[in-house]
């Protein structure tokens, strides 16, 4: 087998790799769908669908019968395993062509597919399933390819697709997705027959084989032959996207004034509910945002399907100077606030102008896509995957347009017929399929002291719980292992020295520029010191108040200036100890640091109540077990205090209290959740998390 010799696309298949699944048809399809979604340029996250057709024996009649595996609703071909496909029977899919009624009657037909399941373990069929279904070809790749996408959204796509192709490839215009489409496909097949595949109108691509390996080849040829041609134009018409007429600020201050203004973005874009942001920067970005064109085209909308279900018919586009002066956070916002006004209205307009009488209710009005010309793109969604993949959506949608005016000219879907996708009563029923939020979805928490011990495990619980979290400490070894066990798009980190005012606000702009903001402030960085009055040093008294006061002081300073930007409620807790309220022997320096800790939040939440920013205290006792705090001096300290050995303090500390319990990192994250999650309107507040120490009762 030789490899062919690709420029525009990744050639991924491995002859070894297939070879071990060749006596499997579906695995091979699998796999070919897993390489092609390996490269966004062919298609994005979610986008576009495979299949195969084989023969097996109906588990009734003990007869062969065609069945048709496919990709199942609300899927993904680039991670498709076995359990995101359908299986259903090809004879009964296409004898729906006997009920089917018309246009008018679309959404009937998705409910009998359920009534040509072959695989009883199938995912939902999802509504492209009859497209691949009225085909005849045992494999197809149905793909939405940047460059094939550019040729469907161009002025006069169908001549462009005679000359790219000739008579090798068939065209249909712009159908939405569903049985009628399914029958235009048909048709054109039997009207071109010998074809190699169809480009859709506005929409994608369409390719077959076979054999996997023949299907995989061909749609790599096509949508290298496209990329090809688009290439060749690049430029030489005009300008791409009418020349540059901005200059972008060099990378670094690119990134500054992102981290600056993300706060003030994300406000704006949560007058609904709250949004977790991302930012990218990448050169098709800034070559289109800073073009002559970007006024032209920005407004336009997408014309893929897939493209403004996640980004929106269109982006909105910032007024501001790359170099516009972001310090004064009030005077930013004042600036914008009428930009985002006028989206909210124009996209309610366009909802109530295209809406049907059982069209479902209108949705968030505030954009997705924002333009920052000189700087970059933001996304803004409900988490941070939806937002990421809302950015490289739009980079989708900017490299179409790129294409599509280097060949012709760049045409976007009806407002009508893009409202009709966004929606549409199917895609409706497909939101309302989806998993509750949990309590802490859309929220970004930043903690102190995550390498390990109960910061980490309050992490966990957070990401556990759906926020998005921050990791810092000022172990960097410790916090990248601490990193790596969260899944992509869940957590980011910083090394952070929380002594430090600098450091302090770098971890806080690696959060803007991760997730939009913050919303949570856990101070859990923090050392013990177990030493009597005589034995404490000035260092040892400087090091615990430096680390556990003054960090304590630096995290609030600097996070409620981020909160304030944003305009949003917020939670501030610091972890303190049962040693502030009431102390054991021999620890002056860290009861006193930890009482200080204390009464600075009570400070602090009498400050901030008005702007709805609520600081609390969970009051640990003895963490052991998990802790770093007591691997060494601490630990041998306090049991020589007490006159055991280190091994007996964790029994030690479970006898001192009420409820006979050791007490464990993922406690003291129990009580964070409870104070961010479920106690929200509570404020000032000490939580004890001790088993019950009555010393240290709070009243």
């Amino acid at each position: 087998m030789k490899v062919k010799a690709f420029e525009h696309v990744k050639y991924l298949w491995d002859e070894k790799k297939a070879a071990e699944l060749e006596d499997d048809e579906v695995a091979l399809f699998l796999y070919r769908s897993n390489i092609l979604g390996a490269d966004l340029r062919i298609t994005n996250y979610g986008g576009g669908n495979t299949s195969c057709k084989t023969i097996e024996k109906d588990p009734l009649t003990g007869k062969e019968v065609e069945v048709m595996w496919v990709k199942g609703s609300g899927g993904d071909i680039g991670t498709l395993t076995r359990k995101g496909i359908a299986g259903l029977y090809v004879g009964r899919l296409q004898s729906l062509k006997q009920v089917y009624r018309g246009l008018d009657y679309e959404d009937e037909m998705v409910a009998l597919f359920n009534h040509c399941i072959f695989d009883l373990d199938s995912r939902a069929p999802s509504i492209d399933t009859p497209l691949h279904g009225l085909l005849p070809f045992k494999h197809i790749d149905h793909l939405h390819p940047d460059a094939l996408i550019a040729v469907a959204a161009a002025k006069d796509s169908q001549a462009i697709t005679k000359e790219i192709w000739g008579d090798s490839m068939g065209w249909v215009p712009w159908q939405r997705p569903g049985f009628d489409l399914g029958l235009q496909l048909e048709q054109c097949l039997k009207d071109n027959p010998g074809i190699r595949g169809i480009v859709l109108g506005s929409h994608g691509l369409f390719t077959w084989g076979d054999t996997a390996y023949e299907c995989y080849l061909n749609s790599l040829e096509v949508i290298e032959q496209a990329s090809h041609y688009i290439e060749e134009r690049l430029g030489k018409k005009r300008p791409v996207f009418g020349g540059q007429i901005l200059d972008s600020l060099p990378a670094e201050k690119r990134q500054t004034q992102a981290t600056r203004i993300a706060p003030v973005l994300r406000g704006l874009c949560s007058s609904y509910k709250k949004m977790i942001g991302h930012f990218t920067d990448d050169n098709r970005v800034l070559e289109f945002i800073n073009s002559k064109d970007l006024p032209k085209l920005a407004p336009l909308g997408t014309s893929c399907p897939d493209h403004f279900l996640r980004t929106k018919i269109m982006p909105l586009v910032l007024n501001l100077a790359p170099d516009a002066d972001l310090s004064d956070y009030k005077a930013v916002r004042e600036q914008l606030e009428p930009l985002f006004e006028q989206y909210r209205k124009e996209y309610t307009e366009y909802y109530e102008s295209c809406k049907h009488p059982n069209s479902p209710a209108i949705r968030d009005p505030n954009p997705v896509v924002i333009l920052y010309p000189g700087v970059g793109m933001f996304t803004f969604s409900k988490d941070k995957q939806t937002a990421r993949v809302a950015s490289e959506f739009y980079i989708n949608a900017i490299n179409v347009m790129r294409g599509a005016e280097a060949i012709s000219e760049y045409t976007a879907l009806p407002r009508q017929e893009a409202f009709n996708i966004e929606y549409w009563l199917l895609e409706e029923a497909k939101l309302q399929r989806q998993p509750p939020e949990k309590p802490l979805s859309r929220r970004v928490a930043v903690i102190t002291g995550a390498g390990g011990g109960i910061g980490k495990a309050i992490a966990d619980k957070l990401a556990a719980e759906g926020a998005n979290v921050v990791l810092t400490d000022v172990a960097e070894e410790r916090l990248k292992e601490a990193h790596d066990t969260f899944v992509k798009d869940v957590a980011a980190y910083a090394v952070c020295d929380v002594t430090s005012a600098d450091s302090v606000n770098k971890a806080y702009e690696k959060a803007c520029l991760e997730f939009g903001g913050i919303d949570i402030i856990v101070h859990s960085a923090g050392l013990a010191i177990s030493k009597s009055l005589e034995e404490t040093s000035l260092k040892d008294w400087d090091l615990l108040q430096n680390v556990l006061v003054k960090g304590q002081f630096l995290m609030a300073k600097a996070g409620v200036e981020v909160m304030r930007k944003q305009g949003l409620e917020g939670d501030i807790i610091n972890i303190a100890s049962k040693n502030g309220l009431v102390a054991g022997p021999n620890n002056v320096a860290y009861g006193t640091a930890k009482a200080a800790q204390q009464h600075m939040a009570r400070l602090l939440a009498a400050e901030l109540g008005t702007e709805k920013i609520r600081v609390n205290t969970v009051n640990p006792d003895g963490v052991i077990v998990g802790s770093k705090i007591w691997e060494g001096e601490w630990a041998e300290g306090r049991a020589k205090a007490y006159g055991i050995k280190v091994e007996d303090l964790p029994a030690h500390y479970a006898k001192r209290n009420l409820l006979n319990e050791i007490i464990l990192p993922e406690d003291i994250a129990n009580g964070v959740f409870a104070l961010v999650a479920i106690l929200n309107k509570s404020t000032g507040n000490i939580l004890n998390v001790d088993g019950g120490v009555a010393a240290a009762f709070v009243r």
